[in-house]
């Protein structure tokens, strides 16, 4: 009995070594580092929308949390630990309704508005530019401003180019010290309007290639505040917008936008839910999120033809997953959940950008609080961090880091007849000298193991962490808020020479060689 045992687990072994997937041998180069990722690619995006600024970062006085004015001091701690580098406002759709006029002065004489984009809610105008830029500093953040194009003028976007940014005398610089500010903030990025393909306007590339010339000619440098102009750029796979804005207005601009969501279902009539999805549903999510890999190569390729010294920045300044809204929620409020799939398609995203650092120097994720893919989810009170937020917390060893170039060919995940990568990876070396690694694996059902070549790295050892969780669907709630949490990683280690881990499965994970 026992030999027919012994023959049987003898027998499994050979199976078991058969069928094992032999190690994915990954080359990443220690000496090829003239690409930096800048820390702006780790930016976010606010809007007047829903509760990301009323209710999110501007509570009322009567709300029992510490408060800076009106604005929540939790959530700026929360930002500044991830060390949000941006932030976008007002919009958004939102910036094309948006008359910066309204938003200064004594808050008791502000008029009211209809934030038709969104809801159709009355805003007091309580936030505007003097509170945004207060948020901004308590964060420890550059603004980014989006001007008024689409029902704006130039004269309009001009003066508020002067009363951000001039230290002349004039009437308007007048106007801010009145309104409490003694000195220029010196606001260096700007947006010339937004999706002006749509809800900024419905115009054409070539009408906008000509407006975007008119406005960015009068919004003036001021001594000691240069502008960094970024014109609105293309709606998902729009590739002749990117040729038209490239070929009529590249040598007038910073930056060049580019917008993508990612939709569960790939329809945006019925988007599919943030917290019940099914492994079909998740795998069109990822090969969905997986196509801003060719978004980002196509434009880029593109502007390297009108740009090869790749002066022009392409700015992803809205990206992330869109799902229906939460049940019995405002459906103008765009208030969703955020699982550990919304983690995976994070972690994937920035990945992509990392790689493509010699062009992508600036993206921001829509949005900050309460809205789309959020960081941070409020209720009350309460304030929960959510799995997209612990993404970026393990990410940011990346901001301004050298890039290191990382060759392999990826494991398929497969559902059905279709296939996508499994795994992928971006790699940097800090001023330090420290190397980080963050990867990203998409099958919800297999570890991956994987074997790294390092040439040019000198390391000794490695530490990690990894965020995974028991079911995609998982999710932090005002119950439970660290269901979805990081932790740390023991799965990878030194070989020889080699750095050699096991991927767990459905898992985002930032490793340090040492």
């Amino acid at each position: 009995m026992k030999r027919k045992v012994s023959g049987l687990l003898t027998a499994l072994a050979v199976v078991f070594v058969l069928n094992a997937q032999p190690p994915v041998q990954v080359l990443l180069d220690g000496t090829s580092t003239n690409t930096v990722i800048s820390r702006h690619i780790y930016g976010h995006f606010s809007e007047h929308l829903g509760r990301c600024i009323y209710d999110g970062f501007w509570v009322s006085d009567s709300l029992g949390v510490p408060k800076k004015d009106r604005i929540r001091l939790d959530i700026v701690e929360a930002l500044k630990k991830i060390k949000v580098p941006n932030l976008r406002w007002p919009g958004g759709c939102f910036a094309d309704e948006y008359h910066w006029r309204d938003g200064i002065g004594p808050r008791g004489k502000r008029p009211y508005m209809v934030n038709t984009n969104w809801g159709g809610v009355s805003e007091d105008n309580s936030f505007g530019t003097h509170e945004f830029l207060e948020l901004c500093e308590l964060i420890g953040c550059e603004p980014y401003i989006a001007g008024n194009v689409g029902s704006g003028t130039v004269e309009e976007m001009a003066k508020w180019v002067e009363y951000l940014n001039s230290d002349a005398k004039s009437t308007i610089t007048d106007l801010r010290k009145e309104n409490g500010r003694e000195t220029p903030w010196r606001v260096k990025y700007w947006g010339v309007g937004n999706e002006s393909w749509g809800c900024g306007g419905n115009m054409t590339a070539d009408y906008y290639a000509d407006e975007y010339k008119r406005y960015a000619t009068y919004a003036r440098n001021y001594r000691g505040a240069p502008l960094y102009r970024i014109a609105s750029g293309a709606n998902s796979a729009d590739y002749n917008w990117t040729e038209t804005l490239m070929k009529k207005a590249g040598n007038q601009m910073w930056g060049l936008t580019l917008h993508h969501y990612t939709l569960p279902t790939g329809s945006w009539s019925k988007k599919g839910s943030a917290t019940s999805f099914d492994e079909k549903e998740y795998f069109t999510t990822m090969k969905n999120c997986l196509f801003m890999e060719e978004l980002v190569t196509r434009h880029s390729t593109i502007m390297d033809r009108y740009d090869p010294n790749k002066r022009v920045a392409l700015v992803v300044d809205e990206w992330g997953i869109w799902t229906d809204v939460e049940p019995g929620t405002n459906p103008g409020f765009l208030y969703q959940q955020n699982s550990l799939r919304d983690a995976l398609v994070a972690g994937t995203t920035l990945n992509i950008f990392n790689n493509h650092a010699d062009r992508v120097r600036m993206a921001n994720l829509a949005q900050t609080i309460n809205v789309l893919q959020a960081l941070i989810l409020t209720k009350d009170r309460q304030m929960l961090l959510t799995p997209t937020y612990h993404v970026f917390d393990m990410f940011k060893v990346h901001m301004d880091a050298r890039q290191l170039p990382v060759k392999f060919t990826s494991p398929l995940y497969q559902v059905g007849d279709n296939k996508i990568p499994a795994v992928n990876i971006s790699a940097s070396k800090d001023s330090a000298g420290l190397v980080h690694i963050t990867l990203v694996n998409l099958d919800p059902n297999k570890k991956h193991s994987l074997r790294f070549t390092l040439p040019g790295i000198k390391w000794a050892g490695v530490s990690g962490d990894v965020l995974t969780s028991a079911q995609l669907t998982d999710i932090n709630t005002f119950e439970n808020t660290n269901k979805v949490r990081i932790e740390k990683f023991a799965g990878a280690r030194r070989l020889g020479e080699e750095l050699v881990l096991d991927l767990p499965a459905k898992s985002v994970v930032a490793l340090e060689l040492r």
